[in-house]
């Protein structure tokens, strides 16, 4: 095998095939396996200014803005750290949203976090965040939700809780082909939950997450509409195979950051209160009353401003 060291193609000719091919001057041919590869040729380095495809939106801008902030995931795409995707016209392509790329792209470019007054899609805008993990920027949307909130007025919390037991019925593997037939008992939560503040129900949905898969997801993808959410998920069955809860489709639910999973009732209360009593919102003493509020099946927080 001879590899010509002036080309960047594969070639996998053996030596008998070069008959009559004449090397260029200064150039000579080594010898190889019976079959090699030529340096595949290098992407052009980045320069400025580039042009980025995201969601089918371009955006232009400067390498210094999209590394502004080098333990982000952008930082690391266009420093080399991790590869990058190019669209037919050889623009930066990143498939994500990109309506709500302005914001991010504009954050990166002042390190300040401008949203218009009538700005709709925060859970969205919350999300792409994460996707990028611009830190800073995940930190000034916390704030501007937790801003957001406070500026709200009055608002009314309504949570009403249903709980049975159910029979799942699952195979186990005992060994290779050999498969047995088994069953256990397990809990099944529901929590319907209306509130008059939406943003409280984002807020929520940012803390309480559904584990499928080995994956967390937000609640905030099962809101009914801004003012409704039901969430069903269960504790964790003894003896069932992680993969079940998968094919099942059982959903476990956890709250962050104490990255805690919720097995009852009592602890989901628990997380919800603290989340409601930090947004402003106190307990209706009248409905439940105060010693039962733990074990009561509807419950009612309100906030007064």
């Amino acid at each position: 095998m001879f590899k010509n060291q002036l080309l960047g193609v594969p070639a996998v000719m053996q030596q008998d095939r070069w008959h009559g091919i004449s090397a260029a001057p200064g150039c000579r041919f080594e010898p190889r396996s019976s079959i090699d590869y030529f340096p595949a040729p290098q992407p052009p380095a980045m320069s400025d200014p580039i042009t980025l495809n995201v969601g089918g939106k371009l955006y232009t801008t400067s390498l210094a803005t999209l590394t502004s902030f080098p333990d982000s995931m952008l930082g690391a795409m266009f420093s080399g750290k991790m590869p990058t995707k190019r669209d037919s016209q050889g623009n930066c392509f990143i498939d994500r949203d990109g309506k709500v790329f302005r914001y991010i792209l504009n954050f990166l470019r002042t390190s300040h976090l401008d949203l218009p007054e009538d700005f709709q899609e925060m859970g969205l805008l919350r999300r792409e965040a994460d996707f990028y993990q611009v830190q800073p920027l995940i930190e000034a949307l916390q704030e501007k939700e937790v801003e957001l909130s406070k500026a709200e007025k009055n608002a009314m919390l309504n949570i009403t809780l249903n709980q049975r037991v159910q029979t799942v019925h699952f195979t186990v593997r005992e060994a290779p082909q050999i498969y047995s037939l088994s069953s256990s008992s397990m809990e099944v939560f529901n929590a319907n939950i209306f509130s008059t503040s939406c943003l409280f129900l984002k807020l929520l949905g940012s803390k309480l997450f559904y584990c499928s898969n080995g994956n967390l997801s937000s609640i905030t993808s099962h809101l009914q509409d801004p003012n409704h959410l039901t969430l069903d998920w269960v504790a964790n069955v003894e003896g069932l195979p992680e993969e079940e809860y998968t094919k099942q489709n059982l959903k476990r639910l956890w709250v962050v950051p104490a990255n805690k999973q919720i097995n009852s009732f009592q602890v989901f209360v628990e997380e919800v209160l603290k989340i409601a009593l930090s947004d402003g919102f106190c307990i209706d003493s009248s409905h439940p009353h105060a010693v039962d509020f733990m074990n009561n099946k509807i419950i009612r927080l309100i906030r007064y401003r």
